[in-house]
């Protein structure tokens, strides 16, 4: 009879370690080796090959995974990878997921031990967040289905029928959401999914510091109310994705109490630094939210993927998913028995992501992650200063939490080429291994970014991008210049 089970279990387990060993000494050296190399063409070519028909050796199949795809990571495990905020993963986390396949539960609900693991594992994201011990909560791909999750309970609670039933084309008024320009792209994705339209979400241009205005908002609610929009939600960011500005949460949960709206606060970025003893106090309010996403996979380095919802009113979030079938009917005993976890989302087929944030929760505490998020903020704080210190780079202030935007400002530049000497600084870094930042554009300006939410960066990996970028800025400066000039006068004639 064939199966999936290895034919000779001794050698299946030799290459297993084996691989393990490999896993480790790849994760040890990470510092030793380019933050990313360009995929070449030949390797490129191996993944356009036809369908495989017949069996190939076990060792076989790995080496290749070794050399064609584990070598060329994205690269967001090194300690100068600093693009996104992505959270940097860890062997942990690695052999969690493992184990979590082999134990293969589905996790969209019954009466076994993963399920529990699961409901321990929101219990604590409660703790971190100061949310009721009676709220609701589930584990998601990431931040975008937590936050879609959550919007969804929130335009439900908005409508005074069952809209489930009747449909978004029943409201009587169309919705309105709220939040600052700032907000992530996967809210506006959010409101289309939800039937309600870009529309539906209104944008209120942030101050200085990139943070919603509180008397922006009140005035555009004002607006709307009496244009014939149903205010319904306010968005909320505990750490934007461009500066890692936090709204002025204790002031947006009074407004929203006084206009009776549903306060969602979109943590993924900056929700767990509330572990930090020195900085946690900046997420003051966060806990009066109505929901809550948040990335396990990001500050807490949980490998990818790991996403959460927290929702304060668990009616209403049962409310927004629970659904009865008959071939799932509840039981009083046996497996059925432990009720369903796909009541709070729209997964009915769910991956026991679970047992590797409980994993690494277990092994390192709570307070160890609250450490390593205050040092990640500091060196925010030291690549600030280092730009500062620099004649020709120049920053956006403020810096809150642990991200930095900054650039190569040598002065008598064009803005157009000042851009482009800036983005070719930071693809030459990239290309060349050294580090890797991003970039974004804020009130019409180019910025590079630097978004360190990662374990393994040292103070040195700082000092040291900056000593290479500026060094490059240096040697590309001259042609910069002078393709501008040539470009001004050009125009000029």
């Amino acid at each position: 009879m064939e199966t999936l089970d290895p034919v000779d279990w001794g050698d299946f387990a030799r290459v297993a370690h084996e691989a393990v060993d490999r896993a480790i000494l790849h994760t040890r050296t990470l510092g030793d080796r380019p933050v990313w190399r360009p995929l070449p063409a030949e390797s490129g070519a191996a993944f356009r090959r036809p369908l495989p028909r017949g069996p190939q050796p076990l060792p076989e199949v790995v080496d290749e995974a070794w050399d064609s795809v584990l070598s060329h990571p994205m690269g967001n495990t090194h300690p100068r990878f600093w693009m996104w905020y992505m959270g940097a993963s860890s062997l942990t986390g690695a052999l969690a997921d493992f184990l979590a396949a082999v134990d293969g539960s589905n996790l969209g609900g019954g009466a076994h031990a993963a399920a529990e693991v699961e409901r321990q594992v929101i219990d604590w994201m409660k703790a971190i967040a100061g949310f009721p011990p009676e709220a609701s909560g589930t584990l998601t791909s990431g931040g975008s289905a937590a936050n879609l999750i959550a919007l969804t309970v929130a335009r439900n609670h908005a409508a005074s029928f069952d809209l489930r039933e009747e449909g978004v084309a029943a409201l009587p008024r169309p919705l309105r959401f709220y939040a600052s320009d700032q907000v992530h792209g996967c809210h506006r994705k959010a409101v289309e999914m939800l039937g309600l339209g870009n529309r539906a979400l209104r944008r209120i241009p942030g101050g200085p510091d990139f943070r919603l205005d509180p008397v922006a908002l009140a005035a555009a609610i004002d607006e709307d109310r009496r244009a014939g929009w149903q205010p319904a939600c306010v968005i909320a960011n505990a750490g934007t994705v461009n500066t890692g500005a936090i709204d002025p949460l204790p002031e947006l949960a009074d407004l929203c109490q006084r206009e009776g709206l549903w306060l969602h606060v979109d943590g993924c970025i900056g929700a767990v630094a509330r572990l930090s003893e020195r900085y946690g106090h900046l997420l003051q309010g966060i806990e009066r939210a109505d929901s809550l996403a948040l990335d396990p996979h990001k500050g807490l380095h949980v490998p990818f993927e790991a996403g959460c919802v927290l929702l304060r009113d668990p009616a209403a979030h049962l409310g927004s998913f629970a659904l009865h079938s008959e071939y799932l009917d509840p039981a009083a005993r046996g497996i059925a028995a432990g009720g369903w976890l796909f009541d709070y989302g729209f997964q009915t087929s769910r991956g026991f992501r679970a047992l590797k944030v409980w994993m690494m929760m277990k092994e390192h505490g709570a307070d160890r992650f609250g450490r390593i998020i205050g040092r990640n903020i500091d060196l925010a704080h030291r690549l600030a200063a280092r730009v500062d210190a620099e004649a020709r780079l120049s920053r956006l202030d403020p810096v809150t939490l642990d991200i930095v935007c900054f650039r190569y400002d040598p002065g008598g530049m064009t803005a157009e080429a000042r851009t482009a000497l800036n983005v070719e600084i930071m693809m030459r870094l990239q290309e060349s291994g050294v580090a890797a930042f991003s970039d974004t554009t804020l009130r019409g300006e180019h910025w590079l970014r630097a978004a360190i939410c990662n374990h393994r960066t040292t103070p040195e990996d700082i000092d040291a991008a900056i000593t290479a970028l500026v060094e490059l800025g240096e040697m590309l400066c001259p042609a910069y210049r002078s393709e501008a000039a040539e470009s001004l006068e050009s125009r000029g004639r």
